[in-house]
């Protein structure tokens, strides 16, 4: 069993997708800093210096205008937590852009790589000219 789970490990396709876990990750890491850290603090000020971190709709409970989100959750309030949901959402807009803009680089490469061997690869008889070929040596 261990022979096979190595063998499983050192193929190729499985070291692929790793790396590509690792890098999403990484990536996905830069994007958050990006919103977080960029994006919404200028939308925050276009809207008119608002923290989107920090904005919540009460449910439930008893909570102090003004009281941070996790001052009013750790109170027990029951509150949506709006801002981090737009954040995550412009997280996920921002990766969705880039996986699709890799996806379509890719499939253009992909597509241009196979006409380039299409048209390097000699071109041979056609179906018609070796049936025609076969034909005549029966003839003869």
């Amino acid at each position: 069993m261990l022979s096979d789970f190595r063998a499983f490990i050192a193929r190729g396709n499985v070291i692929d997708l790793a790396v590509g876990v690792i890098i999403g990750a990484a990536f996905g890491a830069i994007v958050k800093s990006l919103t977080d850290e960029i994006i919404m603090p200028i939308v925050g000020a276009l809207v008119g210096n608002i923290d989107f971190s920090d904005r919540y709709i009460v449910l439930s409970g008893m909570v102090v205008e003004g009281t941070p989100l996790a001052a009013a959750r750790q109170a027990g309030a029951n509150v949506l937590g709006i801002g981090a949901f737009v954040s995550v959402v412009i997280n996920f807009l921002i990766l969705s852009f880039i996986i699709f803009l890799m996806v379509r680089y890719v499939s253009k490469l992909t597509s241009r790589l196979a006409k380039e061997e299409e048209a390097a690869a000699p071109a041979g008889p056609t179906e018609i000219e070796l049936l025609t070929e076969i034909r005549d040596a029966l003839k003869k």
